[in-house]
């Protein structure tokens, strides 16, 4: 067994990009609570993001550079997002290993979804052209 297997993987990068764990950790130190302040903001600002693609994309007035921008920060923020969802999927799997020890019984977690925006303004994403152009 490796010492990443018990391993927090943090919503954060070394300098050179390289992942950053937390080891032997029980949750309540002050970098897991640092890290669990971090993802909060994180998936809220993603939820936000999304919101305001939404109402962008329902306009269907943007310019290239509108989208391109916006292409760029959905891209930003669904990387932190995978990386929130990586690190609380290992936790996860961590806790179930500890109740399948301990005998404990399976309960049901959060909806998949829950807390995210969707457009339900309307929006309805038109196909694009085999061409490629947007109208």
């Amino acid at each position: 067994m490796s010492p990443l297997d018990d391993a927090r993987l943090l919503p954060w990068t070394s300098p050179d990009g390289k992942p950053c764990y937390l080891l032997a950790s029980d949750g309540t130190g002050y970098v897991a609570r640092l890290a669990d302040e971090m993802e909060a903001e994180q998936m809220s600002s993603a939820a936000e993001l999304i919101e305001e693609a939404c109402r962008i994309l329902a306009g269907r007035t943007w310019t290239p550079g509108e989208l391109h921008l916006l292409a760029v920060e959905l891209n930003d923020h669904l990387t932190k997002v995978h990386r929130v969802s990586q690190s609380r999927g290992a936790r996860l799997r961590l806790l179930d290993d500890d109740r399948d020890m301990d005998g404990g019984d399976d309960c049901d977690g959060p909806q998949p979804g829950a807390g995210v925006p969707d457009c339900a303004d309307g929006f309805s994403p038109r196909p694009v052209p085999a061409s490629g152009a947007l109208p």
